[in-house]
Order: C-alpha cells, then structure tokens, then sequence
C-alpha cells in the first residue's frame, strides 16, 4: 500500500488577520511529525511558513526547506532545518517542491501562496501528476476561491472531464485522513512529472 512520505505546504509569509490560521499551521506541523510525515516548504522563517517549520522540528520531525537565493534575506531563511536547498530561481524551487512531495497543503496565504496552489490544480487537471492537492479552508479563508471555481463550473470553464479534483476541508485534524485515503487511491502518485505530450 502506498503511503505519504513527504507533504509540501503552500502558505503565507506572514500570519495573517485570523489568530486561526497561525493556530491552524502549528497544528498541522505538529501532526506532520507525530505521524512521520516530512514537511517540504518554501525555506522560510517568517509567518505561517516559519510556523509550520518550527511546530515540526518542535515535535521530532524533518523539515526540507527549499528557497531561491534572492529570498534568502527577505524571507528570513530558516537554517535549522535537517535538508535546506537553495536554489536560482521560482522554479527550480517549484520543481524541487514538486519532485520531494507525495501531496500538497494550500494553508491561507497570499499571492504566491494561490500561484502555488493553481499551478498544483493545473497539473492534476492536464494529468501531468496524480497527486492528491488539499485546500485547507481555515476559517473560510479560501471560500471565495471556492465560490470562483463553482462559478467557472456554472459557466462551464471547468468540464466533468477537466475537474481538477482537489480536496477541501476546514479542519486541521482532518487533512491527513484525507490525503492518505487519496494518495492510496492514486493510480500512480509517482514523484515525476509525467513527460508532456
């Protein structure tokens, strides 16, 4: 049976308005190592991202962080970590991401957070990867994504045949049931990219 190894975590380098989704990041950090499951994440110290890092290596467990060197300094690189890459650029980062992770975590974040997470969607929706991808819907912070891609469905931009098929869920405790269930589900959760047509 297939189990998840290594879960790559999309999130915000700052904390956020909500004391719920820094609450929500060091929660799930902290499950990640108490079930053996590594964290890959974005290489920083700062906000959500820095939180979920430190909530795993509080707890035993391994963290790979990959930042491209022109962030090294404005996201505050965490050098604790047991695996750290640094890397040229987004996405060489991306790609590190990609190839160390059996599935993905969308936390609340900003801009680059929601590029991260689309581009997950995207894959899975043009089966390049078969990878479970979860939007974690801490407090309702990703209802209005929700609501726009409901709204690409009605118009239909988004077919039964293209779903993206992501998770969603509001509860931390309930991210890793559901990703196990998927990932052993998966027809092949490779670590590879599949080759383009």
């Amino acid at each position: 049976m297939h189990r998840i190894r290594k879960i790559c975590v999309y999130c915000g380098s700052s904390s956020g308005a909500d004391p719920a989704f820094l609450a929500a990041a060091e929660e799930f950090g902290r499950l990640l190592a108490e079930n053996g499951i590594g964290l890959v994440y974005g290489g920083g110290d700062l906000g959500l991202m820095g939180a979920t890092a430190h909530a795993v290596l509080r707890a035993g467990g391994h963290v790979t962080g990959i930042i491209p060197r022109f962030l090294q300094k404005r996201e505050h690189m965490l050098e604790s970590v047991q695996e750290l890459l640094i890397v040229e650029d987004m996405h060489e980062r991306k790609r590190l991401m990609f190839e160390k992770a059996d599935a993905f975590v969308a936390l609340p974040g900003g801009i680059g957070t929601l590029e991260e997470l689309v581009e997950q969607l995207t894959w899975v929706q043009l089966e390049r990867h078969d990878k479970p991808v979860l939007i974690a819907d801490i407090a309702g912070f990703w209802r209005p994504l929700l609501a726009l891609l409901d709204h690409m469905r009605e118009q239909a931009f988004i077919r039964p045949h293209t779903e993206p098929r992501a998770l969603v869920c509001d509860r931390v405790e309930d991210i890793l049931p559901l990703l196990e269930t998927a990932f052993s589900q998966a027809r092949d959760p490779s670590r590879a990219l599949r080759p383009e047509l």
